[in-house]
């Protein structure tokens, strides 16, 4: 089974791009995507053989999931079933027979962490969505996490180590993830790879310099390792400021 995540930082930009070119080609069985910045049906979105399972922002224009699946799920919910976090589009959840699927946006802390007290509730309430998946059947969590959870998974980890995305307290909630009996797929393969990122800024040519940093994810139940295969961040592949991320399952 191919799982792919990727925040495409606007749908309808990426499909004048090279969207539909590269899901014909890596032809996942599920794609999640993230920052879709559009409601469903706004443009249609024709791609045969996958059902399509959209999780719109209410402000236009801003946020946005949509999960795409070849195999139609058991069930379909959006957010965490919390009214506070539930108006930005940031969550899809499929449940199949043997596992969930959780697509998702993490917010961002936004300049000079002017949303990083909110983000650390997000942070807690979602450790406890996943977490009472988990207590059914095994989760698949992926998408922007908006985090660099380590050093490694960063180019200039000193002149980034206050700004959003590597804060200590972003990290320690990923730490606490983790812990909660996940596992970081990327890193399960490759523990000390260092330079492969999924993220450039747009500017002062990082995505050329490989300025980059790793924050979008895969993220399994730890009960699923046996069927881990590999995991892949497709720095190739453009369109957006983030590249797609892959994982394969037996």
């Amino acid at each position: 089974m191919k799982l792919v995540s990727w925040n495409v930082n606007g749908l309808r930009a990426v499909m004048k791009k090279n969207f539909f070119e590269f899901v014909r080609e890596e032809d996942p069985d599920i794609l999640c995507l993230q920052e879709t910045k559009m409601q469903e049906g706004q443009v249609p979105l024709e791609l045969p053989g996958y059902h399509q399972y959209w999780c719109s922002a209410e402000k236009k224009g801003y946020s946005g999931t949509l999960t795409l699946t070849k195999t139609e799920p058991k069930r379909f919910t959006t957010g965490m079933g919390i009214e506070e976090h539930d108006h930005e589009g940031r969550i899809v959840t499929l449940e199949y027979d043997d596992f969930y699927s959780v697509n998702v946006y993490v917010p961002n802390s936004q300049d000079e962490l002017k949303r990083l007290d909110y983000r650390m509730a997000w942070e807690d309430d979602f450790r406890k969505y996943v977490r009472k998946l988990d207590a059914e059947k095994p989760v698949i969590v992926c998408g922007d996490m908006n985090v660099a959870h380590e050093e490694i998974d960063i180019k200039n980890a000193a002149s980034n180590r206050r700004n959003a995305g590597f804060t200590d307290e972003e990290r320690g909630k990923m730490t606490e993830l983790l812990d909660a009996g996940m596992i970081d797929t990327f890193r399960w393969f490759y523990p000390d790879v260092q330079g492969v990122y999924s993220w450039w800024s747009y500017r002062f040519n990082a995505r050329k310099n490989n300025a980059g940093w790793r924050i979008d994810y895969f993220l399994v139940s730890d009960r699923m390792k046996e069927r881990l295969s590999d995991a892949r961040i497709l720095t190739d592949v453009m369109g957006s400021d983030h590249c797609p991320v892959e994982l394969l399952l037996t």
